[in-house]
């Protein structure tokens, strides 16, 4: 694909996002069944100029649906032997600055916190919001006494909602360490609570548990963040690998997203794929496997601008 030079409009950026994943057994695998959910969103903010999935060895089989949150899945089986697999994924995508969509955010003119949670409590005859949905807990999101007590520390009584959601953002990143070392996928918001130590799965679901213990709806994003930072701007943590971060439900300006890895409201260097209640929705890959015995796992991310010929 080429792509001109001078196509980019004030407060747009171009990227090419490769996205790949390779399982490699010890025996062979018979079959396998998968769910891929690595097709970036289309957004008012984001457009997807191009996208493509390959799979090593060829699928049997292959169709594609939405979930409830509509985001876009892939389905696959393997039915030929095999000791490798290889998922790929490849988007060309133009992502604009907030700004360019929607007002500016102002989060001291949101209504107070209290007025937030109480307008989606359940009121008979009345429909509910769609975001009711992201306040109750999940599976990777239990509602804790000690996360609300961490998190009420910044919603004081009558504070505006937004500027409360991003003062508890700030707090996230000062007082816990990136440390790769120290969860997995399972661990539970309550150790990192403890430990103060994760990556940035944990920092979402960590900060989207204390929105929802105080009844607020938080939902979880995956994504990925611009490899190479413009000249000048410090390298963001989580790059060259999916990163997450969440959004939160105002009445006035609609979802906003809150990246506390790196203290951020997101906006031209991230990338949305997919979102959902958590990491469980949104799983770039999983699946079920017949055979194959042992396997590991090899994941790689690049994200590059492509502002000239690519």
């Amino acid at each position: 694909m080429t792509l001109k030079r001078g196509t980019l409009a004030a407060g747009e950026a171009l990227y090419r996002v490769e996205h790949e994943t390779r399982y490699r057994h010890t025996g062979r695998a018979s079959t396998s069944q998968h769910i891929a959910c690595l097709t970036p969103r289309t957004l008012p903010t984001q457009q997807v100029e191009s996208h493509t999935l390959t799979v090593d060895p060829a699928p049997g089989h292959r169709s594609q649906r939405h979930d409830s949150f509509g985001n876009l899945l892939d389905h696959f089986t393997i039915l030929t032997p095999y000791l490798d697999l290889r998922v790929v994924a490849r988007s060309v995508l133009r992502v604009s600055a907030r700004g360019a969509s929607r007002s500016p955010i102002d989060p001291e003119l949101s209504p107070p916190w209290e007025l937030v949670r109480d307008a989606l409590v359940y009121q008979r005859g009345a429909l509910p919001s769609p975001a009711a949905a992201f306040r109750f807990a999940s599976p990777y999101v239990a509602l804790d006494p000690a996360v609300a007590a961490f998190a009420r520390e910044s919603f004081e009584d009558g504070r505006p909602f937004l500027s409360s959601a991003i003062d508890l953002m700030h707090r996230v990143h000062r007082d816990f360490r990136f440390d790769t070392t120290a969860t997995s996928v399972t661990t539970p918001i309550s150790r990192v609570l403890a430990e103060r130590r994760g990556v940035c799965q944990d920092f979402a679901h960590f900060q989207i548990g204390c929105l929802r213990a105080l009844g607020l709806p938080a939902r979880y994003i995956s994504g990925y963040l611009l490899t190479d930072p413009p000249p000048g701007q410090p390298r963001l943590v989580g790059a060259d690998a999916s990163h997450a971060w969440l959004s939160v439900h105002c009445p006035v300006h609609g979802w906003v997203d809150l990246d506390p890895t790196n203290d951020v409201l997101p906006d031209l260097r991230h990338i949305v794929t997919a979102w959902g209640r958590d990491y469980g929705d949104v799983s770039p890959l999983r699946g079920v496997v017949l055979g194959g015995q042992a396997h590991t796992l090899h994941v790689g991310v690049s994200v590059t601008p492509q502002n000239a010929e690519c």
